[in-house]
């Protein structure tokens, strides 16, 4: 966990979220794992794995320019929200995922993740979320996400 959000994670969670997420690894891209939550005031963390930087994940393919792609994105909100399901989780935050060192462009992102939440709703129509927030660092941020909700 070094920079962006997996680093913000590690600072406020602490090294017990760190280490058990390191435990669950490495995952292909694409996928989540499920850890404790340390010092949040959450339940768990759930880690996704969208943004490729080892040399195993050279191979898969990305956007120009990124680290990331529409289906990487896709594919892990759609694990980390069946992780919640699971858990029985009544409502999941997102950032916006691949967004910041990886390079994808956000209102990309914002389409790819809104309709994944939509597809996860549509195939499981027991889920136990309520909720799906997306936590963004910028009012411009914010309203790229509201756009693409419409």
């Amino acid at each position: 966990m070094g920079s962006g959000v997996a680093g913000a994670l590690k600072r406020r969670g602490g090294e017990a979220v760190e280490r058990e997420a390191v435990r669950q690894g490495p995952i292909r891209l694409g996928d989540a794992v499920r850890t404790s939550a340390g010092a949040l005031p959450n339940r768990h963390v759930i880690h996704a794995a969208a943004m490729g930087y080892r040399a195993e994940d050279e191979a898969v393919p990305k956007r120009a320019g990124s680290r990331s792609s529409a289906d990487i994105i896709r594919r892990a909100t759609l694990r980390s929200l069946a992780l919640a399901d699971e858990a029985g989780d009544r409502s999941i935050g997102f950032p916006a995922l691949a967004t910041g060192v990886a390079g994808f462009p956000i209102d990309e992102c914002a389409e790819v993740m809104i309709a994944a939440a939509r597809e996860h709703a549509r195939a499981n129509p027991n889920t136990t979320l309520e909720l799906v927030a997306f936590v963004v660092r910028s009012a411009d941020d914010r309203t790229v996400f509201e756009r693409a909700v419409r």
